[in-house]
C-alpha cells in the first residue's frame, strides 16, 4: 500500500452544472465535496459522474472487485500525499473511493472509505471491504457505504474507514518498490 498525491489539489472546479429546481421538492441534487476539491457543482448522478470524469480526471473502474494500488517511486513521499478519489460503479450504481492522508490529533494517517453516490436509506443496502497489504500482511475493514449527501469531511472526521498509521503506509509501499 502506498499514495498517490493529487494533481488537483487546491484547484477550483470551474465547470458550471446545469441549473437545479430545488422548489421541484425532488431530492435528486446532489452537492458533491471530497478531499483537495473546490468544487461546488450541485446536479444529479449522471451528470456528477460525468463532471468528476471529464472534469476532474478522477481514475473510472467498472465491476465490484479490483486492485487499485497506490505506489509512489519514492514511498517518503507518501508524506506529500493529501487524497485521492476513484469512482466505480457496481450493481448499476457509483461509489466513490476516498483515500486521504491527514493529522489524527499528532500522528499522521491515511484513511480509506467508500460513498455511495445516492441517498442514505439506499446505501445502507451495500456493504464494501477495504484490504491493504504487502510483505505477507494486511489489513482489512468491512463497512457501510456512507452516502455522498454526507460530506467526505463528515466520514473522515467520524473515522468510519480504513485508517493506516503513515509508518504503516510506508512499510507497504515499501513492500511494492523494494526495501531501503
Amino acid at each position: 500500500m502506498a499514495t498517490h498525491s493529487a494533481q488537483h489539489v487546491g484547484q477550483e472546479c470551474r465547470t458550471g452544472a446545469p441549473p437545479v429546481d430545488k422548489s421541484s421538492g425532488t431530492s435528486d441534487a446532489i452537492q458533491l465535496s471530497y478531499a483537495g476539491s473546490e468544487c461546488s457543482v450541485v446536479a444529479n448522478i449522471p451528470f456528477l459522474v460525468a463532471h468528476l470524469r471529464d472534469d476532474h480526471k478522477v481514475d473510472m473502474h467498472s465491476g465490484c472487485t479490483f486492485n487499485h494500488c497506490y505506489v509512489k517511486s519514492n514511498p517518503h513521499e507518501v508524506e506529500n500525499a493529501t487524497w485521492l478519489l476513484t469512482v466505480f460503479q457496481c450493481f448499476g450504481h457509483y461509489f466513490c473511493l476516498h483515500f486521504e492522508a491527514f493529522q489524527l490529533g499528532v500522528a499522521p494517517v491515511c484513511m480509506a472509505f467508500v460513498r455511495f453516490l445516492g441517498d442514505d436509506v439506499e446505501a445502507q443496502s451495500f456493504s464494501y471491504s477495504l484490504e491493504v497489504g504487502g510483505d505477507r500482511r494486511k489489513l482489512t475493514w468491512e463497512g457501510m457505504p456512507r452516502s455522498i449527501c454526507d460530506g467526505h469531511r463528515i466520514v473522515r472526521d467520524s473515522h468510519d474507514g480504513l485508517i493506516i498509521p503513515r509508518e504503516m503506509a510506508l512499510f507497504f509501499s515499501q513492500e511494492e518498490t523494494g526495501r531501503s
